[in-house]
């Protein structure tokens, strides 16, 4: 989990026009997820989709289905029969089931490859412990096997929260592609499906949050995130007038996406999940016992394990570190007693007092200012250590008072900040229990890591509108799946202890640990170590754990030297 001041993986989304709410905003009733399937045309002869206005909605006063859904069906022809006559019409929406409509369209991938696949919405319950609850849309894709077998289909559960893998359709970036490419892969020999994380999809709503500006002339203070969160929790509900926020939770996430299942007619699925995707795959085998066949987890995030333990994250920075000393290129820039040694005196220099760094006039604009602590070092030195490359010349830069770069990146962080509402309202819900708190509050290494990872969320965690799903759902219980964990070791997102811990609960899982593997384990390990991926992908199309090793080791990193020595404003 991250910082509530820091934004989850924000993605560019072309499509986030589209992103309407279904509910009623007129005496209209709601609309089928027919209806919204046919407002997804054909523009410029690309895979992309269009909203078409309110006014085309249906209305169906008595609310029966059947004669709504006729004359939707009629208006679908009609309207997907507007295209260029000079373009073959596109193929109508298909209704999969009462809830949900896919509408084929193709892509291309990095090797030219041609991606078929489907794509649409599902209405689902917003508040499913409410019977009157309305529905939302919750948008899905499903890319079907190429060469099809027994296997089950492998549904894709994306990191976050707040993070979306839909905008690949029509993005035409190279980054784009490549995610196509891997798409084929996961497709090979079963469906590959992925649901969206409800409130945060381009099939229903995006709802947002502001954070706003922190000021420059003192240090951040976990006070003063508590103050701002706790506001913005208390207005949260005024801010998104119609919703039920309280249906915002993970618990939720993994009834959507047995509803898919469901509506699909899959009997059973594989799961494939990283960081948060993982805590969603976790969450999914716990509310629907038998109807995952295996999982793939990597980036492991157990579900008391939202809030992660200082303790853990130094000891994969000191990991980083023993091998950061042994670079021949960085050595002679290593400060003596080593870079934990640097990390510590910088803790102590910024513990007896903040510094104040003027950055220099840019383009003519007025210099600034701005005041830094113990707080912010604190959160910069877990973000820094996320790329593991870079982080020892983060820290022999400010072990040697050079902070301008540092200045820049605080400056930046304190900027107001609109992000993912699902965020907070699924991670505060999730919670952590009274046992994991005593310990988080108790971390023997909170004074160099700081309880930024949990105390604003904890603290605000009664004003949010999501309510704590309790420790039943969060304490891990013994579960036969067949699991295959892959866990890097400089992991400091989510450390290599979240998988000792969790991994006797699992008598039919193995685990892969990869010396060096980071947060991006997986992508990494498919980088350097391609045999091993695709033994893990024989793993979800058939279930064989054959060849798997213990370990597994990336390429070396090349790290990043540190500024050259010279002069710094501040003090």
């Amino acid at each position: 989990m991250t910082s509530p001041y820091k934004a989850n993986c924000a993605l560019v989304l072309p499509f986030a026009d589209t992103a309407a709410p279904f509910a009623d905003r007129t005496p209209m009733r709601q609309a089928t997820s027919l209806e919204w399937a046919c407002r997804w045309g054909m523009r410029s002869g690309k895979s992309t989709f269009e909203l078409i206005s309110p006014r085309h909605w249906i209305i169906d006063k008595k609310g029966d289905f059947m004669r709504g859904f006729a004359r939707s069906f009629a208006i679908c022809l009609l309207l997907t029969a507007t295209s260029s006559a000079a373009r073959p019409l596109p193929t109508i929406a298909k209704q999969v089931s009462l809830d949900l409509v896919l509408a084929p369209g193709r892509e291309t991938a990095s090797d030219g490859t041609p991606v078929p696949y489907e794509i649409g919405t599902i209405l689902v319950p917003e508040n499913r412990s409410k019977p009157d609850s309305r529905r939302i849309g919750v948008g899905v894709l499903r890319v079907k096997a190429r060469e099809p077998t027994n296997a089950p289909p492998i549904f894709l559960l994306v990191g976050g929260p707040g993070v979306t893998l839909l905008d690949t359709i029509g993005d035409k970036s190279a980054a784009a592609r490549r995610r196509l490419r891997y798409w084929l892969d996961y497709s090979a020999g079963a469906d590959l499906v992925i649901v969206e994380q409800r409130g945060f999809t381009i099939g229903g709503d995006m709802l947002k949050i502001r954070y706003p500006a922190m000021p420059l002339d003192r240090p951040t203070t976990v006070a003063d995130n508590v103050a701002v969160v706790k506001a913005l929790a208390k207005t949260s509900g005024a801010g998104n007038p119609g919703h039920d926020l309280a249906g915002y939770t993970l618990a939720e996430c993994a009834d959507d996406v047995d509803a898919v299942r469901r509506a699909l007619g899959y009997s059973r699925i594989s799961l494939l999940g990283a960081s948060f995707g993982s805590q969603w795959s976790f969450a999914v085998m716990k509310r629907h016992p038998g109807t995952v066949a295996r999982a793939l987890i990597s980036a492991v995030e157990p579900l008391d394990n939202g809030y992660d333990m200082p303790s853990q994250v130094l000891a994969a920075m000191e990991r980083i570190a023993l091998e950061a000393e042994q670079d021949p290129a960085l050595q002679p820039h290593i400060p003596a007693g080593g870079l934990m040694a640097a990390v510590r005196a910088i803790r102590d220099r910024l513990a007896a007092g903040p510094v104040v760094v003027t950055l220099p006039d840019d383009a003519g604009a007025k210099p600034v200012s701005v005041t830094m602590g113990l707080g912010d070092f604190q959160q910069s030195l877990v973000e820094h250590a996320a790329t593991a490359s870079a982080w020892p010349a983060f820290v022999i830069d400010l072990y040697h008072a050079r902070y301008e770069r540092w200045a820049r990146e605080i400056v930046a962080s304190r900027k107001a900040l609109e992000t993912d509402l699902i965020g907070p309202l699924i991670d505060t819900a999730t919670g952590v229990s009274a046992a994991r708190e005593r310990q988080l509050r108790a971390d023997p290494a909170l004074d160099i890591i700081g309880p930024w990872n949990f105390a604003t969320y904890l603290a605000s965690a009664d004003a949010w509108p999501t309510g704590d799903l309790g420790d039943d759902f969060r304490r891990p219980a013994k579960d036969e799946t067949p699991v295959l964990f892959v866990q890097g070791d400089w992991d400091t997102n989510t450390p290599i202890e979240n998988l000792l811990g969790v991994l006797p609960y699992y008598p039919n899982a193995h685990a892969i640990v990869v010396h060096r593997g980071q947060h991006a384990g997986a992508p990494q390990l498919l980088r350097d170590r391609p045999d091993l991926w695709r033994a893990a992908m024989e793993f979800l199309n058939t279930g064989t754990m054959a060849g798997l090793p213990a370990r597994a080791e990336l390429a070396p990193v090349r790290f990043d030297l540190p500024e050259p020595t010279r002069g710094q404003a501040g003090g």
